[in-house]
């Protein structure tokens, strides 16, 4: 005997958990600008943008460029109140990151954390979720990678490797608590993130007190250094750069790949486009949510064992100027796509780099870094909103006296004339 699922309302309901809308799905990827609801909240209406763009190069390219600009012309008036020329300005920041080959050396090694970060913050973005934890996982997975690459006694290369995992490791369990309380409780992980980066930093703290667990007996607020063999290698003779920079392009490669071209990405992408139409897809909320939080965690602690195995060759308290906040901007300025966060972490190097001329030589604080950062986030936050409002005044004002412009209700005449 054959059943028909759908006389049967638990069969039909079943299948609808089970079976994916090919066109609903692409819809709820790739809206339209016009169907997004202006009463979502600015993360809703953030990624239903960034998947706009996503099928859009040449408009990625363009509003990345645009907002760009956006921002340094909205940082002028600062530079002129500061009392600096905007010539004098702009050519100190600019030589000082890519004057010269070591100059443009030392900003590669301010992008890798910065783009690690970002690929950690995007992750997350993409289920729809607000990791602003990632700078308590950057220092937490830091300080994993620094003890356990003072600590244990194994061949170089290996070592290395167990740092980065353990590094990895330390980030995902800090962003397991806030995982675990989104997906079963609904605590927003705004709240929860920011906490625990509160609690990343007083246990790194605490790790290399003077009276610590892990302080080294030469070096107070840091832990013992690191075998020279289990840092990462020196790629450029007489700069800084490391081979970070090859890990980094490598979580590129790995994070694109896996959003756009596996199964796990595409719920994860769905999630972060419509929980419902997901969860109608059959699709568990609960399971992706705290897969995405350990992934862009472990992402987050990631950025910190390479920064220490790269750059320090130690755990030092306070080693990380706030990279996990700047990835913020990061991910955002690269539209949350893994080719966009390299473009948009270069950049945000270059102003790193260039601060230090920037106050040496044109006598502007280094703090301005910090403002365009800013800029760049409220910028590109109100993207939505600039877009809905140019499609309305595109749109063709109706003139209601003339009775050729209105539109058609559908019904007959008598029937409008009725009602």
């Amino acid at each position: 005997m054959t059943i028909d699922p759908t006389a049967v309302p638990e069969l039909a309901g079943h299948r609808r958990r089970t079976r994916m809308d090919p066109v609903a799905v692409a819809e709820t990827l790739h809206p339209n600008e016009s169907q997004v609801d202006g009463r979502q909240g600015i993360l809703p209406r953030l990624i239903t943008h960034f998947h706009h763009l996503s099928g859009h190069l040449g408009v990625r390219i363009l509003t990345f460029v645009l907002t760009i600009a956006a921002a340094l012309v909205a940082s002028v008036p600062l530079i002129w109140i500061a009392g600096s020329e905007l010539w004098l300005t702009t050519s100190a920041l600019f030589s000082g990151a890519l004057g010269s080959g070591p100059a443009i050396a030392e900003t590669l090694v301010q992008m890798i954390p910065l783009l690690i970060a970002g690929l950690a913050v995007a992750v997350a973005f993409h289920g729809g979720l607000f990791n602003i934890g990632v700078e308590g996982q950057l220092v937490f997975g830091g300080l994993v990678a620094g003890v356990v690459g003072a600590r244990f006694d194994l061949p170089p290369v290996l070592l290395m490797i167990v740092c980065l995992l353990a590094g990895m490791a330390g980030g995902a369990l800090f962003a397991l608590a806030p995982a675990l309380l989104k997906a079963y409780r609904g605590a927003h992980e705004v709240v929860t993130t920011i906490m625990m980066n509160f609690v990343a930093v007083a246990i790194a703290e605490y790790a290399v007190a003077p009276t610590g667990p892990f302080v080294a007996a030469d070096q107070p607020s840091a832990t013992d250094r690191v075998p020279e063999g289990t840092q990462l290698p020196i790629i450029w003779d007489g700069t800084r750069l490391h081979a970070g920079l090859i890990i980094a392009l490598f979580a590129v490669a790995v994070v694109t790949w896996v959003l756009y071209r596996t199964p796990a990405g595409f719920r994860l992408r769905l999630m972060g486009a419509n929980q419902g139409a997901a969860r109608a897809s059959g699709v568990s909320i609960e399971r992706e949510t705290i897969i995405a939080m350990l992934a862009s965690g472990a992402l987050g602690g990631l950025a910190g064992a390479v920064q220490v195995l790269g750059v320090y060759g130690r755990f030092y308290a306070g080693f990380s100027p706030g990279y996990g906040f700047d990835a913020i901007a990061v991910a955002l300025l690269g539209a949350l796509s893994p080719i966009g966060v390299v473009a948009s972490a270069f950049f945000f190097a270059v102003l790193h780099a260039g601060s230090v001329p920037l106050q040496a030589i044109a006598g502007i604080s280094r703090e301005m870094v910090g403002v365009v950062s800013g800029l760049v986030v409220a910028f590109v936050a109100a993207q939505p909103a600039a877009l809905r409002l140019l499609s309305r005044l595109r749109r063709p004002a109706i003139d209601e006296d003339d009775p050729e412009a209105r539109p058609v209700s559908g019904k007959p005449e008598s029937m409008e004339m009725a009602s």
